[in-house]
């Protein structure tokens, strides 16, 4: 994740490259950022070199690249890569299917420390929680949960579902935010809990 002054330059770096074909120099960038010494742009640029969004060519005049790496793009942007887990039911448990190769971008602000994955949703039994078929959602990977959290159960070790958790007992409420359908109770060790939603993403 960049700092605002070190995506400022990293902005300026980029687009006075791309309508000039050369990087700017330091004074350019000096001068562009309002500052009143090169020292200051070299700590920025040291920075940036850092998190690998740009790097320094030896001994050549504008010697500044741009990362061209996926990671160096996301970090510049504010995102991070999570894997794709295939499609959850928010309606009658279906098989998840990973696949480990697929990923999606998110913004960084939305997962913060821990595991996450991403889930495209199908159905609609979580309508009343803003939950719509169709919308992928960000799940931190957790085993425990509280009353009242959105979470990915596994049940009898096979299928997957989205509902709110709540305990009762020696029993585990799945419980939707549809009045359509009917909540789901069961005995502790029919279920494992693999995660806990922490955000959502819908395409328009």
């Amino acid at each position: 994740m960049l700092t605002k002054k070190q995506l400022e330059l990293f902005d300026f770096i980029q687009k006075y490259t791309a309508d000039n074909g050369v990087a700017p120099s330091f004074d350019e960038m000096k001068d562009y950022m309002g500052l009143k010494s090169k020292s200051s742009i070299h700590r920025l640029i040291s920075a940036l070199e850092r998190k690998e969004v740009v790097h320094r060519l030896p001994r050549q005049a504008r010697a500044i690249e741009l990362g061209l790496s996926q990671q160096a793009i996301d970090i510049a942007n504010d995102v991070v890569q999570i894997p794709m887990y295939g499609k959850i039911a928010a309606g009658l448990p279906i098989e998840a299917v990973a696949d480990e190769h697929e990923t999606v971008s998110v913004p960084a602000n939305m997962t913060g420390a821990g595991e996450h994955y991403a889930l495209l949703v199908e159905g609609d039994s979580m309508i009343n929680a803003g939950i719509l078929n169709g919308d992928t959602v960000i799940i931190k990977r957790a085993h425990q949960a509280n009353d009242g959290d959105i979470v990915v159960a596994l049940i009898d070790g096979m299928d997957v579902t989205l509902k709110k958790f709540y305990r009762r007992h020696n029993s585990i409420a799945l419980e939707p935010a549809n009045p359509a359908y009917e909540t789901r109770i069961f005995t502790d060790d029919r279920i494992e809990i693999q995660g806990i939603l922490v955000g959502l993403m819908r395409t328009y």
